[in-house]
């Protein structure tokens, strides 16, 4: 009987290739840079996401911020 999971739970297809089984958790791991260039770990380059993605988030918290003050202005000003 042929098993339709692979290591870790994924989904593969039993009729393909020997070389299109590698699929999830198995999969080729891909380098954009040698790692004589980047010697960051992938903690640290986790780190630096997330990073981004925080100042991203401020920078949209501020903005949502200033545009409620500018309404409720807006709106003292009518009244």
């Amino acid at each position: 009987m042929i098993s339709t999971f692979q290591r870790g739970g994924y989904p593969m297809d039993p009729y393909a290739k020997p070389n299109e089984r590698r699929v999830g958790l198995n999969r080729p791991k891909i380098s954009h840079l040698p790692s004589e260039i980047d010697k960051r770990t992938r903690s640290q380059r986790r780190a630096a996401k997330q990073e981004i993605t925080a100042e991203r988030r401020a920078i949209k918290k501020a903005a949502r911020r200033n545009l409620k003050k500018q309404l409720q202005d807006e709106l003292a000003q009518e009244s």
